[in-house]
């Protein structure tokens, strides 16, 4: 059964940090794209940050460029987002989506884990 668990997420002051975690399951974790979408109230889900197989690229959206960090740790099946200097929009649902290097059409998704920035 493929499972995508993301954890991590909470309340957090304006400036604070949260480390965002994903434990896959069920597949092959290594043969997958890895990423992290976010859906804020009342707007679209949008592409975070992307990583791929081994590791060495990232791809990040402007809005979170120089602040939140993606990794992944192939041993553990894990990917993570690390988040510094949050924002108040920064506030959504965040998601963890893999999909295979080799088969696009096999894309899963987490069931999310909310993040609130506010003072």
């Amino acid at each position: 059964q493929v499972q995508l668990v993301e954890s991590g997420g909470g309340l957090v002051q304006p400036g604070g940090s949260l480390r965002l975690s994903c434990a896959a399951s069920g597949f092959t974790f290594i043969n997958y794209a890895m990423a992290w979408y976010r859906q804020a109230p009342g707007k679209e889900r949008e592409l975070v940050a992307g990583i791929n197989r081994s590791g060495a690229v990232k791809d990040y959206a402007d809005s979170v460029k120089g602040r939140f960090t993606i990794s992944r740790d192939n041993v553990k099946n894990t990917v993570y987002l690390q988040m510094n200097s949050l924002k108040f929009e920064d506030t959504a649902v965040y998601y963890c989506r893999g999909q295979d290097s080799w088969d696009p059409r096999f894309v899963y998704w987490g069931q999310g884990t909310p993040v609130t920035v506010s003072s």
